[in-house]
């Protein structure tokens, strides 16, 4: 029997029976950080033994979960993800000991996979037949193909403003979808106001004993992993705090009972738009303060973390750590680093997390000496149109009705598509400046246009897609403008590319003439409005494809 001896508060002490549908709040003071306590000497001797005959799934820790007797239950395979060292994009950044724990290994492709797992494992064992839950979007298809799987009843609450596909996941897995024009702080108290109506069990995130219990199995995957060592950071994205605060109690549980010797800074990382968490770390507060979300990425906008965040920073105040955010702008930017480096299609979501990494390595807040662990979760569908625009692929219109097309209507389709694939590429560690620079050049023609975030990315991407025009900073890490340019013509697949710099210092007369026979224009930051800017640009293009109509080289 693994179910918990007791609970314990973590800000008195107190302690006090487990019950596992009852909001776990402490009877003496009225806090919410309760954790439970099991029989670790028992299974300590279990972890010894190498855990002989144990799932490869979250289950194989069943003696610290919340579950009188898993063997009888049919029980739903979450956990048991890889964990994978990264070879380009952190060693890219300089650090070449990131460590990918690939969540998108899960049935639903997401974390939640875990606390839909536990939470619903004691339902079954409970004889809950039916049940209700809020979420941003992951949690909801988590708990909806678990359920599914249990032949439980779940009724999903979700703002409307969650993408549509997710809406229809859960939906497809036999949930009640209930869309709510609102926001999700809002769609919880509804949720939690029908669920009291109608008599039903309400899923209760970070206050739910089985749904954070679910989480500290991620920690025990990484020391296992690991080779039971702990990592010296751990770095997730979050918008409730719910997995983290879980993870750390795993992480807490292998400390004390002797099997590692210290516990892991924590990196907490928020969307800009909707980072109340941040905000209040940063302004050395206790209580985060409830902000209304401003973000795109719609699964991180709790904007009232509640009493987590003050269960976090308490944790970051122990352990060590640091919470920060990023612009979406900035999570996009990774997201394609990733896709582009590992080979990893990830969320919006997880995409925060890696930037919030690449901005504490490049501020020293990260050491390049650490172990770090990224949670990585979910995939890209249905979030790709944020990231590549809307001119990700060029069409080719051969015929209506699908027959063979005549000689004359492919050569004019071949003409379009001359005409339709002028590239244009785009070098700069400044990701909103990029992204406007894009919009505008994308409004203004059909032109395919790329982002780099810095030199060498730019020299790759030049040498592979050949670009009709490259727009480059001058300041940027790694190699800069100036050695960018000066590869570029040294090879011959890319030198007779039109290049303009963009800078946003002044240039000394060493530096003109370093660039001067090497580059298209060269423009300072803030002298032209960007759409004068963007026109001049276009300009160059279309002087650069007339001379070369003539035969004349750029």
């Amino acid at each position: 029997m693994a179910t918990p001896q007791h609970l314990e508060c973590n800000l008195c002490g107190n302690q006090q029976p487990y019950e596992p549908f009852v909001a776990a709040v402490c009877q003496n003071c009225g806090g919410q950080w309760l954790e439970a306590r099991y029989d670790y000497a028992a299974f300590k001797r279990e972890l010894l033994r190498g855990l002989p005959n144990r799932p490869a799934n979250m289950w194989r820790y069943q003696d610290v979960l919340p579950l009188k007797d898993p063997s009888a239950l049919d029980l739903y395979p979450a956990g048991g993800t890889p964990l994978w060292l990264s070879h380009r994009f952190a060693p890219g950044l300089g650090h070449e000991s990131v460590y990918l724990k690939d969540e998108r290994y899960a049935p639903t492709s997401s974390f939640k996979d875990r606390q839909a797992a536990g939470a619903v494992a004691v339902m079954l064992e409970n004889g809950v037949r039916e049940a209700v839950i809020a979420s941003t979007g992951n949690a909801a298809v988590a708990y909806a193909a678990a359920c599914a799987r249990a032949g439980i009843k779940l009724w999903v609450f979700m703002t409307s403003l969650v993408p549509q596909e997710k809406l229809r996941e859960a939906a497809l897995f036999g949930a009640e979808v209930i869309r709510v024009s609102g926001n999700y702080d809002q769609t919880k108290q509804i949720a939690a106001q029908f669920a009291q109506r109608r008599q039903l069990l309400l899923d209760r995130g970070a206050t739910s004993i089985p749904a954070r219990e679910s989480m500290k199995t991620i920690a025990y995957e990484i020391v296992e992993q690991l080779g039971w060592r702990s990592p010296d950071w751990y770095i997730q994205a979050v918008s409730g705090g719910l997995g983290p605060l879980g993870v750390y109690s795993g992480f807490k549980e292998l400390f004390h009972m002797g099997l590692i010797d210290r516990i892991p800074k924590l990196g907490i990382i928020q969307a800009e738009g909707c980072a109340p968490m941040v905000k209040a770390f940063k302004a050395g507060k206790e209580i985060a303060e409830p902000v209304v979300p401003e973000t795109s990425i719609i699964i991180l906008s709790t904007g009232d973390p509640g009493k987590t965040y003050t269960y976090l920073h308490s944790l970051i105040r122990q352990y060590g750590g640091v919470m920060e955010s990023v612009t979406d702008a900035e999570a996009f930017a990774a997201m394609r680093a990733l896709a582009k480096s590992e080979g990893m299609a990830v969320e919006p979501a997880t995409a925060v997390a890696f930037a919030g990494l690449e901005k504490l390595i490049r501020n020293g807040t990260i050491q390049l000496d650490e172990k770090v662990v990224v949670n990585c979760t979910g995939h890209t569908f249905p979030v790709e149109k944020h990231v590549l625009g809307d001119q990700w692929a060029v069409d080719v219109h051969l015929s209506k009705d699908q027959s063979p097309a005549p000689r004359e209507g492919l050569e004019a389709a071949l003409e379009n598509l001359d005409e339709k694939t002028k590239t244009v590429l785009l070098v700069d560690d400044n990701a909103d400046d990029a992204l406007l620079i894009r919009r505008l050049l994308e409004g203004k023609k059909s032109y395919r246009v790329f982002h780099a975030n810095d030199g060498w990315e730019g020299l790759s991407l030049a040498r592979q897609k050949l670009p009709d025009l490259i727009i480059s900073d001058l300041t940027m890490p790694g190699i800069d403008g100036f050695g960018l340019v000066e590869e570029l013509k040294l090879d011959p697949r890319t030198r007779d590319i039109p290049v303009v710099v963009v800078s946003a210092k002044d240039i000394t007369p060493e530096e003109r003439k370093r660039l001067n026979g090497h580059i298209q224009a060269l423009y300072q930051k803030g002298s032209l409005p960007t759409r004068k800017f963007v026109d001049q640009v276009i300009n160059v293009i279309e002087e650069t494809n007339e001379k070369a109509e003539r035969g004349e080289k750029p």
